[in-house]
């Protein structure tokens, strides 16, 4: 492997994507003296994490829960660092997701154990063990995340620190070993209860086939600790906060820009040239948009050794090993609704499922996003988000139109990727907003008559405005084939390709996960920048706002919302009223 220029001469960066995983490497990179410069095809910071505004209302798009918006774990260290919290309150529904089946029933899965073990016994008594087993580890697991360990990677720890590390897992030995080795689908098929037996696999809102009891056990266990609430002011909030964070330390920014290519020389990244020509240099390139574009695009497949060329020559296009996209309505209603449950996961008839397009189970996962974000419409109004998982392939086949192009607001071109769309592709998404739609209206009468707007999306949108492969949008998925041999190649050769200096990879798809992993992954990459610079590493708390707050808001099987509970939970805390 090419070793990178001694450390006083790298000094410069580029980085591709303004998404999480580029900002946070700005962040990082610039806490460490390193002067950087982010290049973003769209308009506005966050990648995936985004929101856009439709009228008076504001369609946020992604953050249903943020893995450590509470303290007591290393995730909420790295929120902090990056300034993604300060100053803002964060919420906290004590109820997970409501599965709701067929028949009319629902299962609340609190992330409480005790209430959740007491609300599944009622529901089915002849459970008892599994119900007992599953909330028995739950509890265990909510003391494992204090010990999880996030701020650095396993590649750079020395012997003593892993040896630690390893030591610190040892009284949660057994709960991981058991969690991490039966899958969800297997568990859940022991329970003699048909709801529960479906409605466990929908934990985490969509059904997850390859995911074993463990990450269920992670999500409800940050979530009861507090730290898997969603923040004021929603995703776009929390990317323009990271941005304007690294703003403050010194950062740049360049939107309506495409990166076409990564400049190469004497197996040395140099720069990057843009879509229309113009060419920028740098002392270090980070790619933090998408694996496949960078891999097979932007170095067109140069320096790929044989694992990742693999990974994204056939791996990738294996079923289940990226993460699916998400087909979306937004309904921004003139009147509050019986809101109820804020999230809410519906069992679909096969009659039903068969009219939504590119639909993998039959599920459709129903949120009253003005719940969570209340300040992102008008007052005595409501959000509909409701989604479900779609594959790419019918709705690419639908897809034969014109190229077409978009404008921002000021009239400026944006740098979008080719995605045709024609009559069939308009046909399609009508199909799927009147079906939701009915489906909506048929539970909450009168709904149909108070849309004021209303928007689909689909991968597609996705693949339009982030240049995500095939819409996904947390790239591999873990616990598979593709997850597991990205995760040993990280650990074999950092975040780098062999051969190709200077050169680097950030984002989800140099890991596994969510946002949380994204802004990790910053952190991470930085860490082997100087490491290969000779450099010590550092990072710091940013101290320009207060410490978040949090406020804990009742949902309970009558559907009726309450007031905030008050509770401290190592930051400061406040008693505030949440709508």
């Amino acid at each position: 492997m090419t070793r990178p220029r001694k450390a006083r001469e790298r000094q410069t960066m580029i980085i591709i994507g303004a998404g999480l995983g580029g900002l946070s490497t700005g962040c990082y990179a610039q806490m460490n003296g390193y002067r950087t410069r982010i290049f973003e095809m769209h308009e506005i910071p966050g990648g995936c994490c985004t929101a856009w505004d439709r009228g008076d209302f504001t369609f946020d798009c992604c953050v249903s829960w943020l893995l450590g918006n509470g303290p007591g774990n290393e995730m909420h260290q790295i929120w902090l660092e990056l300034g993604a919290l300060q100053g803002k309150q964060m919420r906290h529904f004590d109820v997970f997701n409501v599965v709701r089946g067929r028949d009319g029933r629902a299962v609340y899965f609190y992330s409480d154990p005790d209430r959740l073990e007491a609300h599944l016994l009622e529901i089915s008594p002849a459970d008892a063990r599994l119900i007992r087993g599953f909330c028995s580890g739950l509890r265990k697991f909510r003391k494992c995340l204090a010990v999880y360990p996030f701020l650095k990677p396993v590649g750079l720890m020395g012997r003593a620190e892993r040896w630690r590390m390893l030591a610190s897992f040892v009284p949660y030995f057994n709960v991981i070993r058991k969690s991490i080795s039966v899958l969800m689908t297997d568990y859940s098929a022991k329970f003699k209860d048909p709801l529960l037996r479906e409605a466990f696999n929908f934990i985490l809102y969509e059904k997850h086939s390859a995911f074993p009891v463990l990450p269920f056990y992670f999500q409800l266990s940050a979530h009861a600790n507090l730290s898997a609430g969603v923040p004021e002011g929603g995703s776009l909030g929390l990317a323009t906060s990271i941005e304007q964070r690294y703003l403050r330390l010194g950062g740049e920014v360049s939107y309506n820009t495409k990166v076409d290519e990564v400049l190469v020389e004497d197996d040395r990244a140099v720069g990057v040239r843009l879509s229309d020509g113009r060419e920028f240099r740098a002392d270090i390139v980070v790619s933090a948009c998408d694996g496949h574009a960078t891999t097979m695009k932007l170095l067109k497949g140069r320096y790929l050794p044989e694992e990742y060329r693999r990974l994204y020559t056939e791996v990738i296009d294996e079923p289940g090993m990226v993460f699916p996209g998400y087909v979306t309505l937004f309904l921004g209603l003139r009147r509050p609704f019986p809101e109820g449950a804020p999230c809410t996961t519906y069992l679909l008839t096969e009659e039903e499922a068969a009219r939504l397009v590119g639909i993998r189970h039959p599920s459709i996962n129903v949120q009253f996003r003005s719940q969570h974000y209340p300040e992102l419409s008008p007052e005595r109004s409501t959000v509909v988000y409701a989604t479900y998982f779609s594959d790419v392939g019918p709705w690419r086949a639908l897809s034969d139109g014109p190229e077409q192009r978009t404008r921002s607001r000021g009239g400026t071109e944006l740098h979008t990727l080719p995605v045709r769309r024609g009559r069939p592709y308009y046909e399609a998404k009508h199909q799927v907003r009147d079906m939701l739609l009915g489906f909506l209206d048929r539970r909450f009468p009168g709904l149909t008559d108070n849309v004021a707007v209303r928007d689909v999306s689909t991968p597609l949108t996705q693949v339009r405005y982030t240049g995500n492969y095939d819409g996904t949008v947390l790239g591999w998925q873990p616990f598979v084939e593709s997850g597991e041999t990205m995760e040993k190649v990280v650990k074999k050769y950092g975040p780098a390709l062999p051969g190709l200096a200077n050169f680097y990879i950030s984002g989800v798809w140099a890991t596994t996960g969510g946002l949380i992993r994204a802004a990790a992954a910053g952190r991470h990459v930085m860490q082997f920048v100087c490491r290969d610079d000779g450099r010590a590493f550092t990072a710091h708390i940013d101290e320009s706002g207060p410490l978040p707050t949090h406020a804990v808001i009742p949902v309970g099987p009558d559907g009726k919302d309450g007031d905030p509970d008050e509770r401290t939970t190592g930051a400061a805390a406040v008693s505030v009223h949440v709508r």
